[in-house]
C-alpha cells in the first residue's frame, strides 16, 4: 500500500524528508519554545489537503475548476451549523461533509462537465459564487459576519481535537490519507481512464469508455476530499464565514497546484507550503504582497513550467 514511499530518486527522498519535517515540527517548536509555527504549518497542511484534492481533477484530469473553495466552505459549515445546535459529534460532521459536498459536486459537476475550456472554468466559478451568496443570506448562522464555533468536533476519547498537538497530527494523518487515496486512484484503471481522457478523449471513447461518467466520479471524489479541508479549517479557526468560499480562495488553490506542479503527487503539498510561507513572510513586509507573489509565480511558470516539483527531475536527467 505504501510502496510509493520507496526511495527511488531525488523526488522520493525529498518527499520523505518533507513528511519527516512535518512530523517533527511540534517537538522542534517545543524545544525552541515557539508554538506559533505549529499553527502556521497546520494551516499549510489544511490547504495542502484542498490542493491535493483539486489536483485530482486539475492535474490528472485537465478539469480547471475555479470553484473548489465552495467545498471548503460547505465542509466548514458542516461543522459550524451542527455545532450551533450543540451537535459536536465528529462522525456526524464527517457524514454531513461527505453527503453535502458529494451532492453539490454531483449536481454542479453533472452540469459543468457538459462544457469544456473557458466555459467549464466560468460555470464552476458561477456555482461557487451561488453557494457563497447563499451562505451570506443565512442570517441565522451569522451571514456575512460569520459564525463562532465554541467546541471542536468530538470523535473518541483517544482523539481529543481540543488538544492542539492531537489536532496537528490528525491534520497530518488526513493529508497523508488524501495523498494515498489520490495515489491509489491514479494507479488504478479508473485513474488511467481519467488521464487518458485528458490526453485523447476521442480515443478513449473509441475504446468504449464513458469519459463523462469517469470525470463526474472524479469530480465528486475531489469535492468530498476538499470538504475534509473545510472540516479541518473550521476546527482549527473555530470560526467560519462565507469569505472562505469566495472565488479568490479558489484562485489561491489553483496557484498552489500550479506552483507545486500539476499532475504530481507531492507537488500540491510543496505548492501549498511555499504559498503559505510566502504569504506569512511577505504580508508582514508589505500590504500589497500579492504583487510580489505574482512576480514569483510568473518566474516559476517561465523557468519551471511544470512547477517546483519538476526541479527534482534535474538530477535524474543528468544521471540519464
Amino acid at each position: 500500500m505504501f510502496s510509493f514511499l520507496k526511495i527511488r530518486g531525488l523526488r522520493e527522498t525529498i518527499s520523505l524528508l518533507v513528511i519527516l519535517a512535518l512530523a517533527l515540527t511540534p517537538p522542534i517548536c517545543a524545544l525552541l519554545d515557539n508554538s506559533f509555527y505549529v499553527g502556521v504549518v497546520n494551516n499549510m497542511m489544511i490547504f495542502a489537503v484542498a490542493a491535493v484534492a483539486l489536483n485530482l481533477i486539475l492535474g490528472y484530469g485537465g478539469m480547471i475548476s475555479f470553484g473548489h473553495a465552495a467545498y471548503i466552505g460547505i465542509g466548514a459549515y458542516c461543522v459550524g451549523i451542527p455545532a450551533y445546535y450543540d451537535m459536536t459529534n465528529g462522525w456526524l460532521h464527517l457524514a454531513y461533509t461527505i453527503f453535502f459536498c458529494g451532492a453539490f459536486a454531483f449536481v454542479t459537476g453533472a452540469i459543468s462537465l457538459r462544457t469544456k475550456g473557458v466555459h467549464f472554468i466560468m460555470i464552476t466559478m458561477a456555482f461557487a459564487q451561488m453557494a457563497f451568496y447563499a451562505f451570506i443570506s443565512l442570517e441565522e448562522y451569522g451571514g456575512d459576519d460569520g459564525l463562532v464555533i465554541y467546541d471542536r468536533s468530538v470523535f473518541t476519547s483517544l482523539i481529543d481535537l481540543e488538544d492542539d498537538l492531537v489536532f496537528y497530527y490528525v491534520t497530518l494523518a488526513v493529508l497523508l490519507g488524501v495523498v494515498v487515496i489520490t495515489w491509489q486512484i491514479m494507479r488504478s484503471r479508473f485513474g488511467m481512464v481519467i488521464k487518458g481522457a485528458k490526453g485523447n478523449e476521442a480515443r478513449m471513447k473509441a475504446l468504449g469508455f464513458n469519459c463523462y461518467a469517469y470525470r463526474l466520479t472524479a469530480y465528486v471524489i475531489s469535492g468530498i476530499l476538499c470538504g475534509l479541508a473545510g472540516m479541518l479549517l473550521a476546527n482549527r479557526d473555530l470560526f467560519i464565514s462565507p469569505e472562505i468560499m469566495d472565488w479568490t480562495r479558489s484562485g489561491e488553490l489553483m496557484f498552489m497546484v500550479i506552483l507545486g506542479g500539476t499532475g504530481s503527487l507531492f507537488g500540491p503539498i510543496l505548492g501549498a507550503g511555499v504559498f503559505k510561507i510566502l504569504e506569512e513572510v511577505l504580508s508582514n513586509i508589505w500590504h500589497h504582497w500579492h504583487l510580489i507573489f505574482g512576480v514569483f509565480l510568473v518566474a516559476v511558470v517561465l523557468y519551471a513550467p511544470k512547477g517546483l516539483d519538476s526541479l527534482m527531475d534535474i538530477g535524474k536527467k543528468k544521471n540519464d
